[in-house]
């Protein structure tokens, strides 16, 4: 089994910190989102994992990978030259995955189940299964409508859903030579979706249309980490689940995740905290939040904030969503 992992976005609902930085290199709870999808796949059967990069900023995401888990999995990277959608991403990899099993996770998503949850849920006898959850809203989401357990129809933001079933993004596809073909069939003939972009979605549709059988399981709760209110509580979900490294500290109110070189004086800082290297907080309180590297507050009240690396905070605040090497004087 392959993972296939599109990181190749611009990521421009996390301005300004994907000015700097490409979204899933953001950091949370001790690492960039794209540490937490890869860490998922240490516990499956996945050993090479192909991750689709794209743009100036993308070396920072090869780096990464290679530094932190180039022992863990065979790592290819693959170029999307030009933005033009999931489906156009995913199609970048052919000549990578060729006609293996694949699963695909998007680069921006994260879950509470494992992956290797999915993968057992995913019923190898069918030609793909797409995770799904049921939702209030499903007119602001990808959604599919199913008979007898096969999908019959999956649309990108229907006016009038045919079901509350919404796509979390993640796919297990065991016909990746017929998902190929269809996402082939799309860009050779320029036939475009939602945002006028090549979508994932319509291939999965082509699919079934040509008679191939598509499941679903079910997702208990995912976040798309590309929205700052959901990355912050990504953070908070993250920092609940795993074993985190601040609380030793008296004025640190766990759960926290603290890099290296932190400097924390005069403050009280947590719940749910993240503060990666170099960060220092002085007569500060800080809660619900995410410090960048070598940020700086001092005489700060911030709550639901993301700073961003280098970013210097002065004086009294609430909620802040600042960008890379910023200052702040309030």
């Amino acid at each position: 089994m392959k993972a296939i992992v599109p990181t190749a976005g611009r990521g421009t609902r996390l301005f300004p910190h994907t000015h700097t930085k490409p979204k899933s290199m953001v950091r949370i709870a001790g690492k960039p989102i794209l540490g937490h999808i890869l860490s998922g796949f240490e516990s499956t059967a996945v050993s090479e994992v192909v991750i689709v990069v794209g743009g100036p900023m993308s070396d920072q995401v090869v780096e990464y990978a290679r530094d932190a888990y180039g022992d863990a999995f065979d790592l290819t990277f693959v170029e999307q030259a030009d933005p033009e959608g999931l489906g156009h991403s995913v199609y970048q990899t052919r000549p990578v995955v060729a006609d293996d099993p694949a699963i695909i996770v998007l680069g921006d998503m994260l879950f509470e189940n494992g992956y290797d949850e999915f993968l057992a849920a995913h019923d190898g006898s069918s030609a793909g299964s797409v995770g799904v959850k049921p939702v209030d809203e499903p007119e602001h989401y990808g959604v599919v409508d199913t008979y007898e357990g096969a999908v019959v129809d999956l649309i990108e933001k229907p006016s009038e859903p045919p079901s509350d079933l919404a796509i979390t993004g993640v796919y297990v596809i065991e016909d990746t030579a017929t998902l190929f073909d269809e996402l082939e069939y799309l860009i050779e003939n320029d036939v475009r979706g939602a945002g006028d972009e090549y979508q994932l979605t319509d291939a999965l549709q082509g699919m079934t249309d040509r008679g191939c059988t598509l499941t679903t399981f079910e997702v208990d709760d995912w976040y798309d980490c590309g929205r700052p209110e959901t990355l912050l509580e990504a953070n908070r979900v993250t920092l609940d689940e795993t074993e985190t490294n601040g609380g030793d500290r008296p004025t640190i109110v766990p759960p926290v995740d603290c890099g290296d070189d932190v400097t924390v004086e005069g403050s009280v800082v947590g719940p749910h905290v993240s503060l990666a290297d170099g960060v220092t907080v002085e007569n500060s309180v800080v809660r619900d939040s995410i410090l960048g590297r070598e940020a700086t507050l001092t005489d700060c009240n911030v709550a639901r904030s993301i700073v961003g690396d280098n970013a210097t905070i002065v004086g009294e605040s609430k909620e802040l969503d600042v960008g890379d090497n910023s200052t702040v004087e309030l």
